[in-house]
Protein backbone atom coordinates (compact mmCIF):
# COMPACT_ATOMS: atom_id res chain seq x y z
CA UNK A 1 0.00 0.00 0.00
CA UNK A 2 2.70 2.19 1.08
CA UNK A 3 4.96 1.76 -1.93
CA UNK A 4 1.90 1.57 -4.23
CA UNK A 5 1.06 5.39 -3.24
CA UNK A 6 3.94 6.42 -2.30
CA UNK A 7 6.36 4.77 -5.40
CA UNK A 8 6.41 7.64 -7.49
CA UNK A 9 7.45 10.38 -4.77
CA UNK A 10 10.31 8.18 -3.97
CA UNK A 11 11.65 7.82 -7.30
CA UNK A 12 11.28 11.80 -7.86
CA UNK A 13 13.03 11.87 -4.77
CA UNK A 14 16.02 9.66 -5.79
CA UNK A 15 16.08 11.63 -8.83
CA UNK A 16 16.37 15.19 -7.75
CA UNK A 17 18.50 14.23 -5.09
CA UNK A 18 21.38 12.42 -7.34
CA UNK A 19 20.85 15.71 -9.73
CA UNK A 20 21.67 17.76 -6.87
CA UNK A 21 25.00 16.30 -6.19
CA UNK A 22 25.67 16.19 -9.91
CA UNK A 23 24.67 20.02 -10.22
CA UNK A 24 26.62 21.24 -6.70
CA UNK A 25 27.89 18.50 -4.51
CA UNK A 26 27.21 17.79 -1.67
CA UNK A 27 26.01 20.80 -0.05
CA UNK A 28 23.80 21.40 -3.14
CA UNK A 29 22.78 18.06 -1.92
CA UNK A 30 21.40 19.15 1.79
CA UNK A 31 19.51 22.39 0.75
CA UNK A 32 17.21 20.31 -1.69
CA UNK A 33 17.06 17.90 1.22
CA UNK A 34 15.86 20.71 3.63
CA UNK A 35 13.79 22.47 0.81
CA UNK A 36 12.49 18.35 0.40
CA UNK A 37 11.81 18.19 4.21
CA UNK A 38 10.25 22.00 4.28
CA UNK A 39 7.65 21.49 1.57
CA UNK A 40 6.33 18.42 2.52
CA UNK A 41 6.21 19.47 6.35
CA UNK A 42 4.37 22.83 5.23
CA UNK A 43 2.16 20.70 2.92
CA UNK A 44 0.80 18.41 4.58
CA UNK A 45 -2.17 20.49 6.28
CA UNK A 46 -2.57 20.93 2.72
CA UNK A 47 -2.92 17.22 2.26
CA UNK A 48 -5.03 16.58 4.89
CA UNK A 49 -7.60 19.35 3.26
CA UNK A 50 -7.44 17.75 0.24
CA UNK A 51 -8.13 14.81 1.06
CA UNK A 52 -10.93 15.81 3.39
CA UNK A 53 -12.69 17.71 -0.07
CA UNK A 54 -11.86 14.85 -2.16
CA UNK A 55 -13.20 11.90 -0.78
CA UNK A 56 -16.55 14.20 -1.21
CA UNK A 57 -15.76 13.86 -5.31
CA UNK A 58 -16.77 10.97 -7.35
CA UNK A 59 -14.00 9.14 -9.20
CA UNK A 60 -13.80 11.27 -12.16
CA UNK A 61 -13.35 14.58 -10.24
CA UNK A 62 -10.80 12.69 -7.95
CA UNK A 63 -8.75 11.87 -11.46
CA UNK A 64 -8.74 15.27 -12.43
CA UNK A 65 -7.86 16.68 -9.43
CA UNK A 66 -4.95 13.63 -9.01
CA UNK A 67 -3.70 14.70 -12.68
CA UNK A 68 -4.43 18.15 -13.91
CA UNK A 69 -4.41 19.47 -10.78
CA UNK A 70 -1.01 18.28 -9.67
CA UNK A 71 0.57 19.52 -12.75
CA UNK A 72 -0.95 22.68 -12.13
CA UNK A 73 0.73 22.69 -8.56
CA UNK A 74 4.03 20.73 -9.27
CA UNK A 75 5.18 22.55 -12.56
CA UNK A 76 2.84 25.69 -12.37
CA UNK A 77 3.65 26.99 -8.78
CA UNK A 78 6.64 24.69 -7.79
CA UNK A 79 9.04 25.24 -10.95
CA UNK A 80 7.42 28.31 -12.43
CA UNK A 81 6.63 30.58 -10.12
CA UNK A 82 9.67 30.96 -8.75
CA UNK A 83 11.42 32.14 -12.17
CA UNK A 84 8.42 34.49 -12.60
CA UNK A 85 9.13 35.93 -9.12
CA UNK A 86 12.88 36.62 -9.77
CA UNK A 87 12.22 37.96 -13.03
CA UNK A 88 9.59 40.66 -11.86
CA UNK A 89 11.84 41.77 -9.54
CA UNK A 90 14.82 41.75 -10.98
CA UNK A 91 13.24 43.03 -14.78
CA UNK A 92 14.42 40.43 -16.53
CA UNK A 93 12.11 38.70 -18.81
CA UNK A 94 11.63 34.64 -17.74
CA UNK A 95 13.99 33.30 -20.38
CA UNK A 96 16.70 35.18 -19.48
CA UNK A 97 16.23 34.49 -15.58
CA UNK A 98 16.60 30.78 -16.82
CA UNK A 99 19.32 31.44 -18.71
CA UNK A 100 21.09 33.45 -16.17
CA UNK A 101 20.52 30.77 -13.65
CA UNK A 102 21.65 27.99 -15.98
CA UNK A 103 24.90 29.80 -17.68
CA UNK A 104 25.90 32.70 -15.51
CA UNK A 105 25.81 32.12 -11.78
CA UNK A 106 27.52 34.79 -10.83
CA UNK A 107 25.28 37.56 -12.73
CA UNK A 108 21.86 36.29 -11.87
CA UNK A 109 23.18 35.71 -7.97
CA UNK A 110 23.95 39.56 -7.93
CA UNK A 111 20.94 40.36 -9.49
CA UNK A 112 18.60 38.16 -6.91
CA UNK A 113 20.99 39.90 -4.02
CA UNK A 114 20.11 43.42 -5.02
CA UNK A 115 16.57 42.25 -5.51
CA UNK A 116 16.48 40.69 -2.10
CA UNK A 117 15.01 43.43 -0.17
CA UNK A 118 11.83 43.53 -2.13
CA UNK A 119 11.36 39.69 -2.50
CA UNK A 120 11.93 39.26 1.39
CA UNK A 121 9.19 41.62 1.97
CA UNK A 122 6.92 40.35 -0.21
CA UNK A 123 7.37 37.02 0.99
CA UNK A 124 7.48 37.89 4.36
CA UNK A 125 4.44 39.64 4.83
CA UNK A 126 2.90 36.74 3.18
CA UNK A 127 3.51 34.45 5.49
CA UNK A 128 3.12 36.53 8.40
CA UNK A 129 -0.58 36.52 7.53
CA UNK A 130 -0.58 32.99 6.92
CA UNK A 131 0.66 32.89 10.94
CA UNK A 132 -1.25 35.48 12.47
CA UNK A 133 -4.42 34.13 10.95
CA UNK A 134 -3.66 31.02 12.80
CA UNK A 135 -2.60 31.81 16.08
CA UNK A 136 -5.47 34.25 16.40
CA UNK A 137 -7.94 31.72 15.67
CA UNK A 138 -10.00 29.86 18.49
CA UNK A 139 -9.42 26.46 17.32
CA UNK A 140 -10.44 23.27 19.96
CA UNK A 141 -7.14 21.48 19.74
CA UNK A 142 -4.53 23.99 21.23
CA UNK A 143 -0.88 22.73 21.09
CA UNK A 144 0.97 25.41 23.11
CA UNK A 145 -2.15 26.23 25.60
CA UNK A 146 -0.41 28.56 27.30
CA UNK A 147 0.38 30.92 24.13
CA UNK A 148 -2.57 30.25 22.12
CA UNK A 149 -5.27 30.66 24.83
CA UNK A 150 -4.84 34.58 25.01
CA UNK A 151 -4.17 34.75 21.22
CA UNK A 152 -7.39 33.14 20.77
CA UNK A 153 -9.08 35.93 22.72
CA UNK A 154 -6.98 38.52 21.19
CA UNK A 155 -8.14 37.29 17.74
CA UNK A 156 -11.33 38.26 18.18
CA UNK A 157 -10.94 41.63 17.60
CA UNK A 158 -11.56 42.19 13.96
CA UNK A 159 -8.81 43.24 11.16
CA UNK A 160 -5.85 42.45 14.37
CA UNK A 161 -3.38 40.47 12.22
CA UNK A 162 -3.86 43.02 9.47
CA UNK A 163 -3.10 45.91 11.84
CA UNK A 164 0.23 43.44 13.09
CA UNK A 165 1.18 42.81 10.35
CA UNK A 166 1.31 46.53 8.98
CA UNK A 167 2.71 47.79 12.29
CA UNK A 168 6.06 44.99 11.98
CA UNK A 169 6.34 46.09 8.04
CA UNK A 170 6.43 49.81 9.61
CA UNK A 171 9.36 48.82 11.89
CA UNK A 172 11.36 46.55 9.03
CA UNK A 173 10.79 49.07 6.55
CA UNK A 174 11.84 52.17 9.06
CA UNK A 175 15.01 49.93 10.52
CA UNK A 176 16.39 46.80 7.68
CA UNK A 177 15.02 48.51 4.89
CA UNK A 178 17.07 52.08 5.65
CA UNK A 179 19.71 50.21 5.89
CA UNK A 180 19.69 47.14 3.09
CA UNK A 181 22.53 45.22 1.99
CA UNK A 182 23.17 46.15 -2.00
CA UNK A 183 25.41 43.40 -4.07
CA UNK A 184 29.45 44.48 -3.10
CA UNK A 185 28.55 45.15 0.17
CA UNK A 186 27.07 49.15 -0.05
CA UNK A 187 24.06 49.80 2.25
CA UNK A 188 21.23 51.57 0.36
CA UNK A 189 18.14 53.33 1.21
CA UNK A 190 15.69 51.07 0.55
CA UNK A 191 12.45 51.41 2.72
CA UNK A 192 10.18 52.28 0.08
CA UNK A 193 11.01 48.93 -1.93
CA UNK A 194 10.60 47.22 1.36
CA UNK A 195 7.40 49.36 1.90
CA UNK A 196 5.34 48.80 -1.26
CA UNK A 197 6.20 45.15 -1.38
CA UNK A 198 5.25 44.55 1.79
CA UNK A 199 2.10 45.76 0.92
CA UNK A 200 1.74 43.95 -2.29
CA UNK A 201 2.19 41.08 -0.51
CA UNK A 202 -0.45 41.47 2.06
CA UNK A 203 -2.59 42.60 -0.69
CA UNK A 204 -2.03 39.30 -2.53
CA UNK A 205 -2.54 36.83 0.40
CA UNK A 206 -5.77 38.97 1.20
CA UNK A 207 -6.72 37.91 -2.78
CA UNK A 208 -6.19 34.48 -2.06
CA UNK A 209 -8.22 34.40 0.56
CA UNK A 210 -10.78 35.89 -0.68
CA UNK A 211 -10.93 33.58 -3.49
CA UNK A 212 -10.71 30.63 -1.16
CA UNK A 213 -13.21 31.85 0.79
CA UNK A 214 -15.90 32.59 -2.25
CA UNK A 215 -15.35 29.46 -3.86
CA UNK A 216 -15.65 27.71 -0.18
CA UNK A 217 -19.41 29.93 -0.03
CA UNK A 218 -20.03 28.81 -3.25
CA UNK A 219 -19.42 24.90 -2.47
CA UNK A 220 -21.71 25.38 0.55
CA UNK A 221 -24.64 26.68 -1.10
CA UNK A 222 -24.35 24.63 -4.04
CA UNK A 223 -24.35 21.46 -1.56
CA UNK A 224 -27.25 22.99 0.60
CA UNK A 225 -29.52 22.94 -3.40
CA UNK A 226 -27.98 19.48 -3.99
CA UNK A 227 -29.32 18.10 -1.03
CA UNK A 228 -32.91 20.15 -1.86
CA UNK A 229 -33.04 18.79 -5.50
CA UNK A 230 -32.10 15.23 -4.01
CA UNK A 231 -35.32 15.12 -2.30
CA UNK A 232 -37.08 17.21 -4.74
CA UNK A 233 -36.17 14.46 -7.42
CA UNK A 234 -36.61 11.44 -4.86
CA UNK A 235 -40.40 12.81 -4.54
CA UNK A 236 -41.02 13.36 -8.47
CA UNK A 237 -38.89 10.35 -9.40
CA UNK A 238 -35.94 12.28 -11.69
CA UNK A 239 -32.89 11.16 -9.99
CA UNK A 240 -31.19 12.90 -13.46
CA UNK A 241 -31.08 16.56 -12.36
CA UNK A 242 -29.36 15.88 -9.04
CA UNK A 243 -26.75 13.91 -10.74
CA UNK A 244 -26.35 16.83 -12.96
CA UNK A 245 -25.92 19.30 -9.84
CA UNK A 246 -23.62 16.63 -8.16
CA UNK A 247 -21.73 17.34 -11.09
CA UNK A 248 -21.98 21.41 -10.95
CA UNK A 249 -20.51 20.91 -7.16
CA UNK A 250 -17.47 18.61 -7.54
CA UNK A 251 -16.56 21.42 -10.24
CA UNK A 252 -17.16 23.84 -7.56
CA UNK A 253 -15.02 21.51 -5.53
CA UNK A 254 -12.47 21.59 -7.78
CA UNK A 255 -12.04 25.19 -8.25
CA UNK A 256 -12.21 25.32 -5.03
CA UNK A 257 -8.74 22.97 -4.48
CA UNK A 258 -7.14 24.26 -7.23
CA UNK A 259 -7.24 28.22 -5.16
CA UNK A 260 -6.18 26.25 -1.60
CA UNK A 261 -3.16 24.15 -3.19
CA UNK A 262 -2.04 27.72 -4.90
CA UNK A 263 -1.84 29.37 -1.62
CA UNK A 264 -0.55 26.74 0.31
CA UNK A 265 2.24 26.12 -2.40
CA UNK A 266 2.68 29.57 -2.27
CA UNK A 267 4.01 29.72 1.17
CA UNK A 268 6.51 27.12 0.24
CA UNK A 269 7.71 28.63 -2.84
CA UNK A 270 8.54 32.47 -0.48
CA UNK A 271 9.72 30.15 2.11
CA UNK A 272 12.36 28.68 -0.02
CA UNK A 273 14.06 32.20 -0.81
CA UNK A 274 15.06 32.13 2.74
CA UNK A 275 17.08 28.92 2.33
CA UNK A 276 18.43 29.86 -1.40
CA UNK A 277 18.56 31.92 -4.03
CA UNK A 278 19.99 28.94 -6.83
CA UNK A 279 16.49 28.58 -8.94
CA UNK A 280 17.72 25.41 -9.89
CA UNK A 281 17.71 23.90 -6.21
CA UNK A 282 14.38 25.44 -5.17
CA UNK A 283 12.98 23.51 -8.16
CA UNK A 284 14.47 20.82 -7.49
CA UNK A 285 13.51 20.69 -3.73
CA UNK A 286 10.30 22.18 -3.80
CA UNK A 287 8.86 19.34 -7.05
CA UNK A 288 10.35 16.78 -4.67
CA UNK A 289 8.26 17.80 -1.55
CA UNK A 290 5.21 18.82 -4.03
CA UNK A 291 4.92 15.00 -5.26
CA UNK A 292 4.63 13.88 -1.27
CA UNK A 293 1.69 16.40 -1.46
CA UNK A 294 0.08 14.36 -4.19
CA UNK A 295 0.67 10.98 -2.74
CA UNK A 296 -0.54 12.05 1.18
CA UNK A 297 -3.55 13.24 -0.29
CA UNK A 298 -4.04 9.80 -1.87
CA UNK A 299 -2.98 8.06 0.92
CA UNK A 300 -5.52 9.56 3.51
CA UNK A 301 -8.23 9.50 0.89
CA UNK A 302 -7.12 5.56 0.69
CA UNK A 303 -7.07 5.18 4.50
CA UNK A 304 -10.23 6.63 5.30
CA UNK A 305 -8.60 8.57 8.12
CA UNK A 306 -7.33 11.83 8.68
CA UNK A 307 -4.62 13.73 10.87
CA UNK A 308 -4.01 11.38 13.76
CA UNK A 309 -0.96 13.49 14.76
CA UNK A 310 -3.19 17.00 15.73
CA UNK A 311 -0.17 18.75 16.48
CA UNK A 312 1.72 18.81 12.86
CA UNK A 313 -0.63 21.65 11.15
CA UNK A 314 0.45 23.83 14.43
CA UNK A 315 4.18 23.06 14.00
CA UNK A 316 3.51 23.76 10.41
CA UNK A 317 2.14 27.18 10.88
CA UNK A 318 4.76 28.44 13.58
CA UNK A 319 7.51 27.32 10.98
CA UNK A 320 5.39 29.45 8.82
CA UNK A 321 5.74 32.42 11.19
CA UNK A 322 9.51 31.56 12.03
CA UNK A 323 10.56 32.00 8.30
CA UNK A 324 8.04 35.15 7.73
CA UNK A 325 10.37 37.06 10.70
CA UNK A 326 14.11 35.20 8.97
CA UNK A 327 13.30 36.38 5.61
CA UNK A 328 12.30 40.30 7.15
CA UNK A 329 15.25 40.13 9.35
CA UNK A 330 17.79 38.89 5.87
CA UNK A 331 16.65 42.24 4.39
CA UNK A 332 19.82 43.64 6.19
CA UNK A 333 21.53 40.60 7.92
CA UNK A 334 22.46 37.28 6.17
CA UNK A 335 21.93 34.60 8.15
CA UNK A 336 22.52 30.90 7.25
CA UNK A 337 20.81 28.61 5.28
CA UNK A 338 21.07 25.39 7.67
CA UNK A 339 19.84 27.77 10.23
CA UNK A 340 17.25 28.75 8.73
CA UNK A 341 15.73 25.19 7.82
CA UNK A 342 16.59 23.21 10.84
CA UNK A 343 14.21 25.81 12.42
CA UNK A 344 11.25 24.70 10.27
CA UNK A 345 12.71 20.94 10.90
CA UNK A 346 12.90 21.44 14.36
CA UNK A 347 9.26 23.18 14.79
CA UNK A 348 7.79 20.12 12.68
CA UNK A 349 9.37 17.52 14.55
CA UNK A 350 8.40 19.03 17.81
CA UNK A 351 4.77 19.35 17.21
CA UNK A 352 5.01 15.68 15.99
CA UNK A 353 6.60 14.10 19.05
CA UNK A 354 3.96 16.04 20.88
CA UNK A 355 0.99 14.46 19.05
CA UNK A 356 3.00 11.00 19.52
CA UNK A 357 2.68 11.54 23.03
CA UNK A 358 -0.98 12.89 23.50
CA UNK A 359 -2.25 9.94 21.11
CA UNK A 360 -0.64 7.68 23.87
CA UNK A 361 -1.51 9.36 27.07
CA UNK A 362 -4.86 9.30 25.29
CA UNK A 363 -4.77 5.31 24.72
CA UNK A 364 -3.42 4.75 28.14
CA UNK A 365 -6.48 6.66 29.46
CA UNK A 366 -9.11 4.66 27.51
CA UNK A 367 -7.11 1.73 29.19
CA UNK A 368 -7.19 2.69 32.62
CA UNK A 369 -10.85 3.47 32.38
CA UNK A 370 -11.40 0.01 30.66
CA UNK A 371 -9.57 -1.87 33.45
CA UNK A 372 -11.62 -0.19 36.41
CA UNK A 373 -15.35 -0.87 34.25
CA UNK A 374 -13.56 -4.09 34.03
CA UNK A 375 -12.87 -4.28 38.16
CA UNK A 376 -16.29 -2.66 39.27
CA UNK A 377 -18.09 -5.09 36.69
CA UNK A 378 -16.25 -8.37 38.41
CA UNK A 379 -17.08 -6.64 42.40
Amino acid sequence: MVLKTFGWSFAVTALGLVAAVFYGGWTAFGIVAILSILEISLSFDNAVVNAGILKKMNAFWQKIFLTIGILIAVFGMRLVFPVVIVAVSASLGPIEAVDLALTDKDRYQELVTDAHPSIAAFGGMFLLMIFLDFIFEDRDIKWLGWLERPLAKLGKIDMLSVCIALIILLISAMTFGAHAHQHGGAHVDKAETVLLSGIAGLITYMIVGGLSGYFEDKLEEEEEREHEEEEKAAREGKPKSAIALAGKAAFFMFLYLEVLDASFSFDGVIGAFAITNDIVLMALGLGVGAMYVRSLTVYLVRQGTLDEYVYLEHGAHYAIGALSLILLVTIQYEIHELITGSIGVILIGWSFWSSVRRNRALAAAEGNADAKTEVSSGV
